[in-house]
């Protein structure tokens, strides 16, 4: 049986733990491994956190790892997680400008083949639908004949 994975953690670091698990705009998964953390300093060990999160020993113990090799900084998922965006604002910007210079009235599947045509990128009609109706307000779609786009 291994020796149990024990944290020590200075006044400053508890502080910092004990306001990351409750502040707002930080991940829920980045204040689970505080939690962790925290418990494990006060005497706790991988089973018991691990009954009381709700999760399995193996992502207590890896949280004690992060913490020991990476600090603070190991407590946040790294970047690049998820698929990344096809288009660019830019990619947008050209949309929103041929349909309020052009005299014609284009559909979402005309939108993707200009789009496609004038710079390169390739999307579905139904997601040049979904970024217009978000980038034109509530994401309701009424804000689109509002507003004066020209599209169906």
């Amino acid at each position: 049986m291994p020796a149990p994975l024990r944290i020590t953690l200075s006044i400053e670091e508890e502080r910092t733990l004990q306001e990351l698990r409750i502040a707002p705009h930080v991940p829920q998964r980045t204040k689970d491994r505080a939690q962790v953390l925290l418990a494990n300093a006060r005497g706790c060990n991988a089973p018991a956190i691990a009954q009381f999160m709700g999760c399995r020993e193996h992502t207590v113990r890896e949280a004690f790892r992060r913490w020991r090799y990476f600090g603070l900084g190991g407590l946040w998922d790294a970047e690049g997680r998820g698929s990344k965006p096809r288009w660019t604002e830019e990619d947008m910007k050209h949309i929103e400008k041929c349909l309020e210079e052009e005299q014609r009235t284009y559909n979402s599947p005309q939108l993707a083949q200009k789009l496609e045509a004038d710079r390169h990128v390739r999307l579905s009609a139904a997601q040049i639908r979904k970024v217009l109706k978000k980038r034109a307000g509530d994401g309701k779609g009424q804000d689109i004949a509002k507003n004066g786009n020209k599209t169906r």
